[in-house]
């Protein structure tokens, strides 16, 4: 088995991060990622290891179409920034991050209007929050974003339970913005309480935190409600991992999450998996010896790695 620990530069602060570190391995049928974030430890990185272990491995699921629809995401980025990255990604649909600490919802609604003048009104326009709202405050931030014709709202708050108060609470005070749950799926140990508290209209499945492609396969059947297969912000190698869910899913009917590759500074591959006209590709990925040699961690990097792969291995 080949292995790599990768580290890579990312072009603008993501998620709190400005590098993305990470394995990729080779197995018998190809190439895996596992690349928990750092805040990640103990049994939450388990179905890390899992996923990459069944790429490698296994291999995935015969696909039922080879062409994904992708939106762009666009980081908590200054308006001007924003829009010029929706209209170099040539995506119809934008994923927006709000709710960044240190910045306030003038900022958000500043970036969310000029990405809908960027994509202009038949474009679809999507924000995440990753939690970061408090219950009392998320239903009036939805009501001013709202103006701007929301395709859905990820994850406005963490709790399971308030995310279901809020669904309510919009529903009662007539502000259509659907709810989508990522975290409350992927890290709460329990995802299908999401369905039990009706607290979604959207899951978002991510295939390196819930152990694989037949693993979310199986949740999106256990759900029952649309599905949008987004990134862990990984390589291509990752990348293919997730287009393996999209292509593999009876019904797409929204844009997955998978044009991430344009966040970082490098890859791992030949041909990074950037989308082109909104859409990617269902690929076989060839890794490229001499981008690996370039994104390799340092010695201490790959001593932490190694420690975390063993911590994950059940």
């Amino acid at each position: 088995m080949a292995t790599h620990v990768f580290q890579i530069g990312l072009r603008t602060r993501f998620r709190g991060i400005t590098v993305r570190e990470g394995v990729v391995f080779s197995g018998d049928a190809g190439w895996g990622e596992f690349s928990p974030f750092l805040d990640y430890a103990g049994e939450e990185i388990v179905p890390w290891l899992q996923a990459a272990r069944e790429a490698a491995d296994l291999g995935f699921p015969a696909p039922v179409r080879d062409r994904i629809p992708v939106n762009c995401t666009v980081p908590a980025v200054g308006p001007q920034q924003a829009h010029r990255i929706v209209v170099e990604s040539g995506c119809s649909t934008a994923k927006v991050k709000v709710a960044e600490k240190d910045q306030a919802l003038a900022d958000d609604l500043a970036r969310v209007e000029a990405v809908r003048d960027a994509l202009g009104p038949d474009g679809r326009v999507r924000i995440d929050a990753n939690g970061g709202w408090p219950l009392d405050e998320a239903a009036d931030n939805l009501r001013q974003l709202g103006r701007f014709d929301l395709e859905y709202a990820e994850q406005p708050v963490m709790d399971t339970e308030d995310l279901a108060r809020l669904r309510r609470d919009l529903a009662r005070r007539g502000i259509d913005v659907p709810i989508a749950a990522d975290e409350s799926i992927r890290r709460s140990g329990d995802p299908e309480r999401v369905k039990r508290l009706e607290a979604a209209d959207v899951a978002v499945l991510k295939v390196q935190p819930l152990g694989g492609v037949r693993r979310c396969l199986q949740l999106a059947e256990d759900l029952g409600m649309p599905v949008v297969v987004s990134s862990a912000l990984e390589t291509s190698i990752g990348i293919r991992m997730g287009l393996a869910l999209a292509a593999a899913l009876p019904e797409l009917p929204h844009a997955c999450g998978l044009n991430t590759l344009r966040l970082f500074q490098d890859d791992v591959v030949t041909d990074s998996l950037v989308a082109v006209d909104g859409h990617l590709p269902v690929p076989d990925v060839a890794v490229d010896p001499v981008r690996m040699a370039a994104c390799s961690a340092p010695t201490d990097r790959v001593e932490a790695w190694a420690l975390r792969m063993a911590e994950a291995t059940r």
